[in-house]
């Protein structure tokens, strides 16, 4: 409803001189619309605004940058361990020269080959 400039309307908050009055009448006001929604609406606000899935609560948890760091530093801790572990099989076992540099598929091919043999000395 529009009103025109000479209709004065009392219940209007604007009307009133002091900024402090006008502004608490307004919190007033609009306090109880913003807590309570109208009949019918809160279910259909509901519906229209989808929950997240779980997979996609997790694509957004992961897309963040502390997310993505720790994930880095994580991973770099697995790939050192796991090249310590190389590394110490590669001590135990023969060849030559003994300082030569093998591949992880190397390594482990020879730790195969090693193992056989071990159980074969045993076995005879």
């Amino acid at each position: 409803m529009m009103l025109s400039p000479d209709q004065p309307d009392v219940d209007l908050p604007w009307g009133q001189p002091d900024t402090e009055t006008l502004l608490n009448s307004i919190k007033m006001e609009c306090a109880p619309l913003a807590a309570e929604p109208a009949e019918g609406e809160g279910k259909a606000r509901s519906l229209s605004i989808p929950s997240l899935s779980r997979e996609e609560k997790r694509r957004r948890r992961r897309a963040t940058a502390k997310y993505r760091s720790a994930h880095a530093t994580r991973e770099r801790i697995r790939v050192e361990a796991f090249n310590v572990g190389f590394a110490e099989l590669r001590k135990l076992l023969p060849t030559l020269p003994p300082d030569k540099k093998l591949s992880k598929i190397e390594i482990l091919r020879l730790a195969i080959c090693y193992i056989t043999y071990l159980n074969h000395v045993l076995d005879v």
